[in-house]
């Protein structure tokens, strides 16, 4: 069991390594079972995230001072975390820096790599001031080559290098009010003791920081707020759900998009929350519950197949699809480390499952495709390749708020430029039954 917040973050980087687990489901199990303080807590996770973040760059720097370069994983890990406190973060004495790595080695039964660490995080110290930093991008902003250089054609070397650095830069977490329970004002008097800004052009969403864990709020366990990016916010806005209506979300997991449609139809109509996980589908009806939303019905259900009992019945069908995730790895960082011929396969599963979801849509209704992703394989090539075959649908413009102003019928988000994750969405209407 952790005993302090490097050691967690250490359990946690190796359950990465070794399970392929996510960071973020991986370090709340081990705070969980560890019981460290909200302090330690919070310091285990900017290490692990910290780490994560800048894994190639850290790398880079001990293996320039370190004369072994086949180092074991878990001696590599504990350097990684004190390099990390070293180079990267601010308030923390050089001394426990070094002093808790040793320890955690002589802990891991790595007494004989003890030297090597002490040595080697010393001199890193020493020599921080004269480091130079990468001229290569990868390593810069520890992003592996092939996504360097999409972002760079995608973007340019410039803008490329801005979103790189946004990905690695600390974020605050985005809230949306939950406008059935709470007013803006009561809203912002339960916030008074907590760091937090409005979002800049998003309403009824708020940045905040300095919270600990949310979920032990008052004003979250209250139903006040749910936690959402602005990004995904903007679904319910661009598909225009009203009060009355019949929407159906495909792959509703967590639930945000079916919160966002529920509140913005005040809990009138009906909101089908699908998923194909079930335990998912029970964390969905307990966010809603605690959110005071009585119109959500959630199901079992595979996206990829066309639900007969819902042809032509919806409104609005919300089409969130799987995808790579390249939008988020500022929330995500492990995911620029995941294999890239994994995503080879993703295009075809989301336009099989645009294509079942549009089957749902009543003639005259909305379909919202979006992703956490930007890259246009998963993007509008899907939609491109759906439109192509279904002319009953056709891209409708929608406007936003400034600076995103009005779209021809499809948006990708970037943090460099929108302050939200990096996102696509794209507002669909069936012209034709």
């Amino acid at each position: 069991m952790a005993a302090d917040a490097r050691e967690a973050a250490l359990e946690v980087l190796t359950a990465c390594r070794k399970a392929d687990a996510w960071a973020d489901g991986a370090l709340k199990a081990v705070t969980a079972r560890s019981g460290l303080s909200p302090r330690d807590a919070a310091l285990a996770a900017r290490i692990t995230y910290t780490v994560l973040q800048n894994r190639m760059l850290l790398d880079y720097h001990i293996k320039n001072l370190c004369k072994n370069p086949d180092l074991e994983p878990v001696v590599l890990d504990i350097l990684r975390i004190g390099a990390c406190q070293i180079l990267l973060l601010d308030r923390i004495p050089v001394s426990a820096a070094v002093n808790s790595a040793v320890e955690l080695a002589k802990k891991h039964h790595r007494a004989r790599a003890a030297g090597l660490i002490n040595a080697v995080l010393r001199n890193l110290d020493r020599s921080r001031e004269r480091l130079s930093e990468p001229e290569d991008l990868s390593l810069r902003f520890s992003h592996p080559q092939w996504l360097v250089e999409r972002c760079v054609a995608l973007l340019g070397r410039e803008e490329a290098i801005r979103f790189l650095a946004a990905n690695n830069a600390p974020i605050p977490t985005t809230i949306q009010r939950n406008r059935l329970l709470c007013s803006r004002e009561q809203l912002l008097e339960e916030l008074r003791d907590t760091h937090w800004e409005p979002h800049p052009w998003l309403e009824d969403c708020y940045e905040v920081s300095g919270t600990g864990n949310l979920e032990q709020m008052p004003s979250f366990q209250k139903g006040h707020f749910f936690v959402q990016d602005a990004a995904a916010a903007l679904v319910s806005l661009v598909a225009g759900c009203r009060p009355g209506m019949t929407v159906l979300d495909v792959c509703a997991a967590p639930g945000g998009k079916s919160f966002g449609a529920a509140i913005a139809m005040e809990n009138r109509g009906t909101v089908l929350s699908r998923d194909i996980h079930p335990h998912k589908l029970k964390l969905i009806e307990a966010s809603a519950k605690r959110l005071g939303i009585t119109c959500i019905q959630t199901g079992l259900a595979d996206a990829r197949r066309v639900d007969e009992a819902m042809e032509r019945a919806a409104d609005v069908v919300i089409c969130d699809v799987p995808c790579s995730g390249l939008g988020i790895i500022r929330k995500k960082p492990d995911i620029r480390y995941k294999d890239p011929a994994e995503l080879t396969g993703l295009p075809p599963v989301q336009k099989q499952i645009l294509s079942a979801a549009a089957e749902a849509v009543k003639p005259g209704g909305c379909l919202v495709y979006s992703t956490c992703t930007i890259l246009p394989e998963e993007n509008r090539q899907v939609v491109d390749g759906f439109l192509a075959e279904n002319h009953r649908f056709t891209l409708e413009p929608f406007s936003l708020p400034s600076p995103v102003g009005d779209t021809g019928g499809d948006l990708t988000l970037w943090p460099q430029r929108h302050q939200t994750d990096g996102f696509y969405i794209c507002k669909l209407r069936r012209i034709h039954d």
